[in-house]
């Protein structure tokens, strides 16, 4: 189990402001990239639990773990195996060292990012392309194109039970118990289903035979992110709107409507506080205060950056551009120098 971490104080909106102005961006080249390909174009990013390590996956199956604080390849850690591009990517949030990836390939592989050693996998679960852990690092979900969900255990071989969705499936995520889990769909709408057994939780006052969703988009819910604190679920659509739900009463309470095409991917600073989303489309990056909605600042990037991630106890921004990773903030930028 990771060491548990010590409370990092939050940052006044006011000094994050000013802080943010003087941050930097540092970028990580990969050897198997060439500037700006489709080929190489990152397809997910994920920190480990202490934030030491970040792992990315690419279309051209390049499955690599790096040192945010060295940020020369020679630091980094290849793992090879996948014979298709590399959908998702996360590390068991209770395993600093244990990095779980899905391919189009079929096969979910299990990583010891110290020894490159694979520790398990799981074939023919067919075009696999996302994942989520439940909490306690004992089992996890992933998703196909088939709209077929699998919950899967990392020591095991074989997937522990399957459950068939009657609608188009993107996205999922957990709440911080393990108990529910909310699945974004593309009819717009998101699940709240038990887990493990996949039941609806909450029925509609005016049917209680009609299970509740939250309906907050008028296209496809592509992604989705539970908010550290837990106040706020957000989900992200093809209609370029992020959509912040209180988790009380499942009401939308505020919505994102700056992003340019469809949300990819959605993340909150480690606090809570901020929010910032990532789209196929545009150029840049707008980091949000959640609880006004207020763009705090606006970060210059050179083409669409789909995907985004906070760090786990930082305020440091993890993106994807022009198919390299990037961190903006206060990391890495005397490295090349070591």
């Amino acid at each position: 189990m990771a060491p548990l971490l010590r409370p990092r104080q939050s940052a006044g909106r006011d000094k994050l402001i000013k802080d943010l102005v003087q941050f930097k961006t540092q970028t990580y080249h990969d050897p198997a990239a060439t500037r700006g390909t489709v080929s190489h174009g990152l397809r997910t990013i994920a920190w480990n639990p202490l934030g030491t390590l970040i792992a990315t996956g690419a279309a051209d199956r390049t499955l690599r773990v790096w040192n945010p604080e060295r940020p020369n390849v020679r630091y980094s850690t290849e793992l090879k195996g996948h014979s298709a591009g590399i959908e998702k990517v996360a590390f068991n949030p209770i395993k600093d060292a244990e990095l779980c990836s899905v391919s189009s390939d079929g096969v979910v592989k299990f990583w010891d990012v110290r020894t490159k050693a694979v520790i398990n996998e799981i074939k023919g679960l067919g075009d696999t392309f996302t994942l989520a852990w439940c909490p306690d690092g004992e089992s996890l979900v992933v998703g196909n194109k088939a709209d077929n969900l699998f919950v899967l255990s990392p020591t095991q071989s074989t997937p522990i039970a399957s459950h068939q969705q009657s609608v188009q499936t993107n996205q999922f995520v957990f709440c911080h118990s393990g108990k529910k889990i909310f699945l974004t769909t593309g009819e717009g709408r998101v699940k709240i289903l038990s887990y493990p057994d996949f039941k609806p939780i909450i029925y509609t006052s005016y049917d209680p035979g009609l299970p509740f969703t939250l309906n907050g988009h008028t296209s496809s819910c592509i992604s989705i992110e539970l908010q550290p604190t837990a106040r706020f679920l957000a989900t992200g659509g093809s209609d370029s709107i992020i959509a912040l739900w209180d988790t009380t009463e499942w009401i939308c309470q505020r919505t994102l409507i700056d992003m340019t095409g469809p949300v990819r991917s959605i993340s909150f600073s480690f606090d809570g506080s901020y929010i910032v989303g990532g789209s196929d489309e545009g150029a840049g990056l707008d980091i949000a205060h959640v609880e006004t909605g207020e763009i705090v600042h606006s970060l210059k990037t050179a083409g669409p950056c789909p995907i985004v991630a906070w760090h786990p106890n930082r305020y440091w921004v993890a993106y994807s551009d022009l198919g390299s990773l990037k961190i903006f903030g206060g990391v890495g930028i005397d490295a090349e120098r070591k």
